[in-house]
């Protein structure tokens, strides 16, 4: 079982049914096909980048990650975050400040809501 967070680089969103449909869109677009691979942005390799200096890829299975590496989850604008449930309160909560500070946006797929 695991807790998703999508961050991405754009505007933000006026509200969480805005965001909703931008999430709909990018990850059609960039994660559901696997046709075309489009690397990651800039500011998404930093924000990767510096979210698993503090929380590493699971070489160890120390079970932070569900799906690892965590960068290959991420494609053009767009990361996916699936993060172990045990440590989803601790990891989400790093992931929606570390977002704000990189000027990205942090959106709840299960929730359907932003974070910040």
């Amino acid at each position: 079982m695991s807790y998703d967070l999508a961050v991405w680089d754009g505007d933000r969103p006026l509200d969480d049914d805005q965001a909703g449909s931008t999430y709909d869109e990018l990850y059609e677009r960039y994660l559901e096909s696997d046709d075309v691979v489009v690397p990651p942005v800039p500011r998404i390799v930093a924000f990767v980048e510096a979210l698993t200096a503090r929380y590493p890829d699971d070489v160890d299975r120390s079970v932070v990650w569900a799906s690892t590496p965590v960068i290959d989850e991420a494609s053009g604008p767009i990361v996916y975050l699936l993060m172990s449930y045990g440590k989803a309160e601790e990891v989400s909560e790093y992931a929606a400040a570390l977002a704000c500070a990189h000027e990205l946006i942090c959106f709840d797929p299960q929730g359907e809501s932003l974070r910040s």
